[in-house]
């Protein structure tokens, strides 16, 4: 059975979130990030795709970059677009995209279930793109890109996801510009974190690697 659990997030304040929110590091070029940011200094793209505050002469591996998404990352928390929350907690991530809606839970998952199989993986990675995961983690201090895993239904989840969407406000509810419905829920009471853990320790054998194995 699967480990996970809660943790304190550094996220946006709530009315920032749409102008922070940013597509995944790895479905844009540096000049791609460089024209979706244009114009916009709280794009996470200044974190994941530093490079585009740099000359473009610059590699997009090597430590300057990095150490330019660290700083860029400390001047986002100094101007107040993102805070670290006080406790652990669960967020739900909801998207709505033509009608069709996804929820998921964004929680950490164990290393050790990783090294034991319980986290299953269906693709190999490249070293290169290991290792700039790794220099960027290790230069910012933050885990900036989320694997997606996926496990079988389980009513019992579904039940306690479903229950707190209903009866609680979203953090966050915006539409990108994109036209995708982007709502956030924190999880913060200890009776549910702590349920959704033994649900997860107690009914869910294995979770499934969808996207993000390099990350």
């Amino acid at each position: 059975m699967v480990n996970i659990t809660p943790f304190m997030a550094l996220r946006p304040e709530p009315q920032h979130a749409k102008s922070v929110a940013s597509r995944p590091y790895d479905v844009l070029n540096s000049k791609e990030a460089k024209v979706e940011a244009q114009g916009n200094p709280h794009s996470f793209l200044h974190i994941t795709k530093s490079e585009i505050d740099l000359p473009e002469s610059v590699d997009i591996h090597s430590q300057q970059v990095y150490e330019k998404a660290k700083e860029n990352l400390q001047a986002f928390i100094g101007r107040k677009l993102l805070f670290r929350e006080s406790k652990p907690c669960y967020y739900l991530y909801r998207l709505i995209m033509d009608g069709r809606s996804q929820t998921g839970l964004v929680c950490g998952s164990s290393v050790n279930d990783y090294e034991k199989d319980l986290i299953k993986k269906h693709e190999y990675t490249r070293p290169e793109k290991e290792q700039d995961r790794i220099d960027h983690m290790k230069t910012i201090m933050a885990q900036t890109g989320n694997v997606f895993l996926t496990y079988r239904h389980v009513d019992k989840i579904d039940s306690i996801i479903n229950k707190w969407t209903t009866e609680k406000n979203s953090q966050y509810d915006f539409i990108a510009d994109d036209g995708i419905q982007h709502s956030v829920w924190i999880v913060n009471d200890d009776d549910v974190i702590a349920s959704i853990t033994e649900a997860f320790k107690t009914h869910v054998p294995a979770t499934y690697i969808a996207d993000g194995h390099h990350r």
